[in-house]
């Protein structure tokens, strides 16, 4: 186990856990995690789980200058998604997984290219509903996380493992909590 892989464990419970507390401090540590998640997978030829640490770096600065447009004086509202929404979402994760998985299992060495590609898209549509302060989200992170953890187990990144582990339950914990946050706010399907 290196240290890098400890410190990104650390700012990964961390980034969560601010989330869940709807804490805008969840983006600055959430930008640490990633970029040590970037070098460690990059390492264990899990591209798409590369590609899915730059693009959270990306959402995440956006998170967090939206949150910081929208918090000033009141709360970060939760809000839930639409139908139509939804399935322009579950569009969105077919298409990018189709293109992603064919194009890492082509073109690249890269370890179980199909499986990275779905877990890595669906990914990256929670951390999008996050910035957009969907409930969703922690149902995404549901599904992806038990594909990481087998994903992360089979490339020898124990600590990676028991982190998606961890987000696997905190998850859960976003989910309930975020819940109790909506039905106590009116106008919640903005």
């Amino acid at each position: 186990m290196q240290t890098l892989e400890i410190i990104g464990f650390i700012f990964g419970i961390g980034g969560v856990w601010l989330t869940i507390r709807k804490h805008i401090w969840c983006f600055p540590v959430g930008i640490v995690n990633v970029l040590i998640t970037a070098w460690l997978v990059y390492h264990q030829a899990l591209f798409a789980d590369v590609l899915q640490q730059l693009v959270y770096f990306v959402l995440l600065v956006a998170g967090w200058m939206k949150w910081s447009r929208a918090s000033g004086h009141s709360p970060v509202r939760v809000t839930t998604l639409g139908a139509r929404e939804s399935f322009s979402l579950a569009a969105v994760w077919l298409a990018g997984t189709a293109v992603m998985g064919y194009l890492f299992d082509t073109f690249t060495r890269a370890s179980f290219p199909w499986w990275d590609s779905g877990a890595t898209v669906l990914c990256f549509i929670a951390q999008w509903l996050i910035a957009r302060r969907k409930i969703e989200n922690w149902i995404l992170w549901m599904i992806a996380n038990p594909v990481y953890i087998t994903l992360y187990l089979l490339k020898d990144l124990e600590l990676y493992a028991l982190l998606s582990l961890v987000y696997f339950i905190m998850a859960i914990l976003g989910w309930r909590q975020w819940n109790g946050y909506l039905k106590r706010q009116p106008d919640a399907h903005a």
